[in-house]
């Protein structure tokens, strides 16, 4: 289930509220700058469907991004529990940064979690099958995939080279509870 929680950033230990229902979780961010949406993924991947399979499952959805907001590039994240990355992939996005674009995902299949570091507040944003969640430039955040990650999220970019990550330094992820442990 979507999932929006909304923590003090000196207090990790129990969010201070959370929400479930869409429309309140796109109202709330939309307030804070980040666009959250529910889309339709609606095309069932098989397990072995590479990336331009699935981007072209969706390119409808994507071709309609890419016209409103200028992306110029997408590409395919995909992990599932016996990926033999996972564990350096879930360690390299669980350092809190920004990036000089925005950071766009629709998720077509499973789970994942993004915290948003937005002043004094961490809104973990959990994200499922027919969530978008556009995260502006600048904005200090991280993301979970848990230690048995299943998912799928297109992502978009503006910048040719696709993710670009400028690391932050600060330790801020490592007081807030992971996601799926």
């Amino acid at each position: 289930m979507t999932e929006l929680r909304i923590f003090r950033d000196d207090k990790p230990a129990a969010p201070e509220r959370v929400l479930t229902e869409g429309n309140a979780i796109a109202d709330v961010l939309g307030k804070e700058g980040i666009l959250f949406e529910r889309w339709k993924a609606d095309v069932d991947l098989a397990a072995g469907d590479d990336q331009a399979k699935v981007l072209s499952a969706y390119a409808k959805q994507i071709d309609k991004l890419k016209r409103a907001n200028g992306y110029v590039t997408a590409d395919v994240v995909r992990m599932v529990p016996d990926a033999p990355n996972r564990a350096d992939m879930r360690k390299k996005f669980l350092n809190e940064h920004q990036h000089s674009e925005d950071e766009v995902r629709f998720f077509v299949e499973g789970t994942g979690s993004f915290y948003l570091h937005l002043g004094k507040r961490v809104y973990q944003v959990i994200c499922e099958r027919d969530d978008l969640l556009s995260v502006p430039d600048g904005t200090r955040h991280w993301f979970d995939m848990g230690p048995q990650p299943r998912f799928t999220a297109i992502r978009l970019f503006t910048n040719p080279e696709g993710w670009v990550a400028n690391f932050t330094g600060e330790t801020i992820a490592e007081r807030f509870p992971t996601f799926g442990e």
